[in-house]
């Protein structure tokens, strides 16, 4: 409080810089400030308050007051708590586990089989989800001991959960494709099916990478140990008729919905959620107690985003008032680079930013910051979106932060952090490789808007 206080003392003082150069300052200060570890909401409603009262007085107080209106009001944005209810419903009623399960028992003669189900299992979770805590978190718990007793290679391991945890920033229903379409200026629908094809290309990349590992050097992901196979043919059949179909059925319902155009991306997580529910009562393993969690977990999760949403769209309006941006932006363009060189400075960027800070801030002060260098080189901002998305998820995959590896380390302490740091290297290679294909051929992101469109 008092740190508080003394920062608008002082912004009272005429300090006689441009205003441009105010914002440039207040961004210094912002990664200042969140190196050392202050929150970031904070720091972010901190920073725009002072510098927006010394750049252009209590003018700061309204715009702060029109953002937070415009967020909460923001239609698109309800999707948010409503993807994330479906999630947290379907991972309290045990229907993930029993994917897992259902996936485990069907590939269980085969080599490197839990990489396979793994990776599936994670798939299925990000277009369920889109949080990649969550994800690494889940399949972290349901996969680790299964490996364990198969004597599963703690590398391969760690790289496959949190490479397919990573996931859920890409895949629809991704919340993070809900918030940066406004922002972009783009359909959600335009978004989701952008992802569709370079979110599936990396889940096979990584899946085809296990296979190789596991026929070149077997002992790598023997066969499901014995004590974990079914008993029978009809318990295989059992687990996944109850166990993969209803939440597949599920997602596809939701998310076709979307991009055939029946439903608004907000009606179709509102529909995504009922079903959810439904799903989880005749489960049978769902009570008041699990629904409690579910909804306290939602509402932690989509208070935390929206807190982060309003504090970053107040950042870049105070930012953009200053003049910052299209001063930022017309050094760039002035640089007189080719788009192709531009686009992927623009991206190394981004990367190195996706080391310290979550999406929301990135999306929401930095992807506007860059947007009109952007639109101005003409490149199609539908797929620089999937890159951006692209590029994050590398990050997470990126040591030295790599905060995937801290989830990951969460719920596997006895795996060592350079072994899991190693394991996460490999499927970042591949991140890359997926990464150079979507910027080498942009038809894998723009091939299915342009077809449903």
């Amino acid at each position: 409080m008092i740190a508080t206080l003394t920062t608008f003392m002082l912004a009272q003082i005429d300090v006689g810089i441009a205003p441009e150069w105010l914002g440039i300052i207040m961004l210094a200060c912002l990664f200042g400030a969140i190196v050392i570890g202050f929150p970031i909401a904070q720091t972010l409603m901190v920073m725009s308050f002072a510098f927006g009262f010394i750049g252009f007085g209590s003018t700061a107080f309204n715009l702060f007051t029109n953002k937070t209106y415009e967020v909460m009001t923001d239609v698109t944005l309800a999707a948010v708590p409503l993807f994330l209810l479906m999630g947290y419903v379907l991972e309290q009623a045990g229907l993930m586990d029993r994917l897992f399960r259902a996936l485990q028992l069907a590939l269980a003669n085969l080599k490197g089989s839990l990489y396979l189900a793994v990776i599936a299992a994670a798939t299925v979770f990000a277009a369920a989800t889109g949080i990649v805590g969550a994800s690494v978190t889940l399949i972290g718990l349901m996969a680790i001991p299964s490996m364990t007793r198969s004597g599963y290679d703690t590398r391969l391991a760690a790289g496959a959960i949190t490479a397919g945890g990573t996931l859920g920033i890409l895949i629809p229903p991704s919340i993070m494709l809900v918030v940066m379409a406004p922002v972009v200026g783009v359909k959600v629908l335009d978004l989701f099916a952008a992802a569709i094809i370079p979110g599936f290309v990396l889940s096979g990349l990584y899946t085809g990478y296990a296979l190789i590992r596991t026929f070149l050097k077997p002992e790598l992901g023997p066969p499901l140990a014995e004590e974990d196979r079914a008993e029978n043919v009809g318990e295989i059949v059992r687990e996944i008729a109850l166990g993969i179909i209803p939440p597949m059925v599920l997602i596809i319902a939701t998310l076709g919905s979307i991009l055939w155009g029946w439903a608004t991306p907000t009606e179709a997580s509102a529909m995504g959620a009922l079903g959810a529910m439904v799903l989880a009562l005749v489960s049978g393993k769902f009570g008041i107690k699990k629904l409690d969690r579910a909804l306290v977990a939602t509402l932690e999760t989509g208070s935390m985003i929206m807190i982060l949403i309003v504090a970053s769209n107040f950042f870049g309006a105070v930012f953009s008032r200053l003049g910052s941006a299209n001063f930022v932006a017309d050094a760039l363009v002035a640089l007189s680079l080719s788009p192709v060189i531009m686009l992927i400075l623009i991206l190394i960027f981004i990367f190195v930013l996706g080391w310290p800070l979550e999406w929301v801030p990135i999306v929401l002060i930095f992807v506007p910051i860059l947007l009109p260098v952007v639109t101005e080189l003409g490149i199609d901002l539908v797929w620089f979106s999937i890159l951006v998305a692209v590029t994050l998820q590398t990050a997470w995959l990126s040591p030295p932060v790599a905060l995937s590896a801290y989830f990951l380390k969460g719920v596997a302490p006895h795996w060592d952090l350079k072994d899991i740091y190693a394991g996460m290297f490999q499927f970042m290679g591949l991140q890359l490789i997926g990464l150079a294909l979507v910027i080498l051929v942009p038809a894998t992101a723009l091939w299915l808007p342009s077809v449903l469109n």
